[in-house]
């Protein structure tokens, strides 16, 4: 008989390795809070005030830190501790919240002979003798949503709904970084309703697209539309996986937070953590006399709109004095000392002169317009992406047509329509070629996907493109490795795998053009640098298709070891949580060819290093041990599972023959009925701390 078979025998071994595990440790609880308090705070640098003082690795070390001080410490952890931004388990639908009081619409002005209008009526309603000053500020595109604090603890996330009843995105929500889950104050309002907008910044929005075409999925329009689809998934988690910012600009019922003016109320709101326009760029956002100070504020943000990080458009007016704001009231569901300046939607027409197939580093087809050089609101637009066959079929793009072009959320130049009418009787139907344009060997499309795909490991496309993706900050942080750099070294025959950028001299980097030898050094010591990493960003550098940063995080923390990843199953892929047939065919794609280890391996010689976790296969006597936690526990189920990991366990999504205990919290479902079933061992939270401390 095995020893899983034993259920006494494995609960003996449980109950004594946990008590071995549960010994005093040398950090105390006052230093984990600091630590907390450090970790919160380099967030605050990094999130909301855009200057961070630590490097990612470092602030990953830390972090790492200290979820093993709260595996081995759960009753310690604080409602504002980072590891609280981890997803929770999906929803089965939001829940409907009413507003205390009304968010309200703005009315919209697109001339300079609007905003004078509203001036007038403003003046005019209140009887002022002279001009009041006027609080303007960048018109974020994105979404309204209201952060709920009573005393300083975020309690509730409401959406903008019709503007009295909304969804509760609380879950969503908390994993943003920028929001603050406890405000920075020792003695915080009371009650204090936060309102402001939810967006995804502009280079954020250009990764998250190529990700959803790398996995054969439509991408996004815009970044309000990405930002829409993030906020509203059930799956918390997916959330958690995508960067979404938030700016707050507004207060709505409130108790313990007096301020006198809108300028003052932004300033109070940064200074209790919450990221505002000023903590972002002090210069986008003005007191303005009057009214004519107003409309040359409004024609400078339009001037710079297109340089700036995030999407907007317009510039919101409002009566900075919140006496005469409230002297002013409301018009039905607007506000009458709030005005909403927009700027004209940028459009522009011109010609398709071609249409060029590009390869992605795993290996999609995207098809790029090229067309007759045009200027978009102050930018000359040559180039528009058209995704994949499906699109180009739908709007039934050709080479040669006349087109309306915009640049969709100012970011990516989109063609809106195609002028049928001027359109030659000789144009012909654009079909994505069935061999790749790069290597020149047949593609596929893969029933059910919208891209069409180059599968040949050795496409110089897909070589080059890949080796830009491995020296990306997110992934080996190469930062002084460009693209124009990298094109220059795999064209000159320097670099044609990952490990080639790690043999390469400071010769060789000379004989490139442009490259001095200060620039070359710069370049080596960036690389050797990037040496000291982590298994996470190294699985995520290696560029498997379908794994991105949060499942390469998720396998780095099962296998523990580089050599435990690269012996991999089927079977053990599948039992990682968030790992489907998808990506688990992927991944066992990728450790079944023998360049591809072969390479990995050529890394490790090359020096690679990172700290490797407890968790070796063979070290721990409860290895093969599956736990399933379900219901409601006193800590996160993140946390327990990471708990059961760090003790050799594993912790399945699922209940079956080859779990051996379920964990079952409050209102636990299926889960628990399926371990009846089956006859799995059920144990309870006093259960599980009792094993803990090692009183069974």
């Amino acid at each position: 008989m095995s020893i899983l078979a034993r259920p006494r025998f494995v609960l003996a071994a449980f109950s004594r390795y946990f008590a071995l595990m549960s010994k005093p440790k040398k950090t105390t609880k006052s230093e984990y809070l600091g630590l907390v308090k450090e970790l919160n705070h380099h967030n605050y640098l990094y999130h909301v005030l855009n200057r961070p003082e630590i490097t990612d690795y470092e602030y990953d070390q830390r972090f790492d830190e200290l979820q093993k001080i709260e595996a081995q410490n759960p009753t310690w952890v604080p409602p504002d501790s980072p590891t609280r931004r981890v997803g929770d388990a999906p929803l089965e639908a939001f829940e409907k919240v009413q507003h205390r009081t009304p968010m309200l619409s703005l009315q919209n002005s697109y001339t300079e002979e609007d905003l004078l209008a509203f001036h007038e009526r403003v003046v005019k309603f209140a009887a002022l003798e002279a001009s009041p000053e006027y609080c303007c500020e960048p018109k974020f595109d994105g979404l309204a949503i209201e952060l709920v604090y009573e005393k300083g603890l975020l309690v509730s996330v409401i959406t903008r709904g019709d503007g009295t009843v909304g969804e509760n995105v609380y879950s969503n929500v908390k994993t943003i970084r920028s929001v603050p889950l406890t405000l920075h104050s020792k003695n915080p309002p009371k009650l204090l309703e936060v309102r402001g907008e939810i967006l995804m910044l502009k280079k954020n929005f250009l990764s998250l697209n190529n990700i959803q075409q790398d996995a054969g999925e439509h991408p996004f329009a815009n970044p309000r539309n990405a930002a829409a689809g993030t906020l509203r998934q059930l799956d918390p988690r997916v959330t958690a996986s995508r960067p979404l910012s938030m700016f707050s600009y507004a207060v709505g019922v409130s108790e313990g937070f007096d301020v006198r003016s809108q300028f003052e109320m932004l300033k109070k709101l940064m200074d209790l953590g919450l990221k505002t326009v000023l903590s972002t760029n002090s210069e986008l956002i003005r007191i303005c006399k009057d009214e004519r100070e107003v409309v040359a504020f409004y024609k400078h943000i339009e001037s710079i709109r297109h340089s700036l990080p995030f999407e907007i458009d317009g510039l919101v007016v409002k009566v900075n004095s919140l006496d005469l704001q409230n002297k002013l009231g409301n018009i039905a569901r607007s506000p009458r000392w709030a005005n909403a300046a927009k700027f004209k939607p940028e459009q522009a027409e011109t010609v398709v002169e071609d249409i060029v197939v590009q390869v992605g580093r795993t290996g999609a087809l995207t098809p790029v317009a090229v067309m007759k050089p045009v200027k978009v609101g102050g930018v000359t637009v040559t180039n528009a992406t058209l995704h994949n066959q499906d699109e180009i079929d739908r709007k039934d793009i050709r080479v040669g047509d006349h087109v309306v072009i915009h640049r969709a959320g100012d970011v990516i130049p989109e063609v809106v329509k195609v002028l049928i009418g001027q359109r030659s009787k000789k144009s012909k139907p654009f079909t994505i070629p069935t061999a790749c344009p790069s290597c020149h060997l047949p593609v596929i499309r893969v029933e059910g996907e919208a891209i069409s795909r180059c599968v040949n490991p050795l496409c110089p496309a897909i070589i080059r493109e890949s080796l830009k993706h491995f020296v990306s900050r997110r992934a080996m942080n190469i930062d002084k490795l460009g693209d124009k750099i990298i094109d220059q070294l795999f064209e000159a025959g320097l670099v044609q795998k990952f490990s080639d950028l790690y043999r390469l001299s400071l010769e060789q980097l000379m004989s490139l053009e442009r490259q001095g030898e200060k620039s070359s050094q710069n370049i080596l010591n960036s690389i050797e640098k990037s040496k000291a990493t982590q298994l996470s960003k190294l699985i995520y550098a290696l560029g498997i298709r379908f794994v991105g940063e949060q499942t390469a995080r998720n396998l780095a923390q099962h296998f523990g070891s580089l050599e435990n990843f690269l012996e991999a199953s089927n079977e053990e892929l599948l039992e990682i949580e968030d790992i489907g047939p998808r990506v688990t065919f992927s991944i066992m794609n990728s450790l079944g060819n023998k360049s591809f280890v072969r390479e990995v391996k050529d890394l490790i010689n090359c020096g690679l290093r990172f700290e490797k976790s407890s968790k070796q296969k063979g070290e721990s006597q409860l290895q093969g041990v599956n736990i399933v936690v379900t219901g409601t526990l006193p800590m996160e189920r993140t946390a327990v599972k990471d708990l059961i990991a760090s003790l050799g366990g594993k912790s399945s999504s699922s209940v079956s023959k080859m779990t051996n205990y379920v964990l079952a919290g409050e209102a636990a479902g299926s889960k628990l009925e399926k371990a009846n079933e089956l006859g799995v061992p059920v144990i309870d939270w006093d259960q599980f701390q009792e094993l803990i401390k090692g009183d069974q």
